[in-house]
């Protein structure tokens, strides 16, 4: 899934732990994208980018098994989990476990096959969802997005009105930014992308700072 939906679900993880900080949710829900960044940079993983880009199509995630493998998001999630409650952060530990394996979960479910069983296996996983329907995907995302913020604001704690308001804009309005990556007749900045791995890299990066600001300042808001 795109970077706002990763860090809506983090919404989800702290409707269910209300104990654990909000930022150390919403850290590990993009934590395989942090690392994913990363090692783009360092060389060790690589994205190919058509030299025209119309969609997310024409972008292509060619070799991520460190970041986005199976083997490795399950052995991140279970060291993060082990070591937060070996030094007594207990109910902070399932969250940022289940943080880690959600953005692996959420990938698996719209990604083309590129997500490697483990590294060094050829196999890969993923539905292929933005390249067979790219616009479902947009409706299955923005849907999801929503019921995120439903389940965070329906909380004992009544949040206020325009915390709320803010929140289901932004969700609605983070996904339909993404139109022009998902349809081929809807130009936008993409078209900058052709032949420049690197910059979708840092597009990816920058998207996933915002977002997590966002969520974060709008989710914190006090009551009015």
């Amino acid at each position: 899934m795109f970077a706002a939906d990763h860090a809506l679900t983090g919404l989800l993880i702290k409707r269910r732990y209300r104990d654990v900080p909000l930022p150390a949710i919403l850290l590990s829900v993009q934590l395989m994208e942090f690392v994913w960044v990363i090692l783009n940079y360092a060389g060790v993983e690589r994205t190919v980018v058509e030299p025209v880009v119309r969609s997310v199509a024409d972008i292509h995630l060619a070799y991520m098994p460190y970041s986005h493998s199976i083997a490795t998001a399950v052995a991140m999630a279970a060291l993060c989990w082990a070591g937060l409650a070996s030094a007594g952060r207990a109910s902070m530990a399932p969250a940022v476990g289940l943080g880690i394996l959600s953005h692996l979960v959420l990938d698996l479910a719209t990604h083309a096959p590129d997500i490697a069983l483990a590294p060094g296996f050829t196999r890969s996983f993923g539905s292929g969802l933005y390249e067979r329907a790219p616009l479902v995907a947009l409706i299955i995302e923005a849907a999801y997005g929503v019921f995120c913020v439903w389940v965070f604001v329906h909380g004992r704690d009544e949040p206020s009105p325009a915390r709320r308001r803010g929140l289901y804009a932004f969700a609605i309005a983070a996904n339909l930014l993404n139109v022009s990556i998902l349809s081929t007749a809807v130009p936008g900045p993409e078209a900058w992308l052709g032949g420049r791995p690197l910059a979708a890299v840092t597009l990816v990066a920058a998207q996933i700072v915002v977002t997590l600001w966002l969520v974060w300042a709008l989710a914190s808001r006090r009551p009015d």
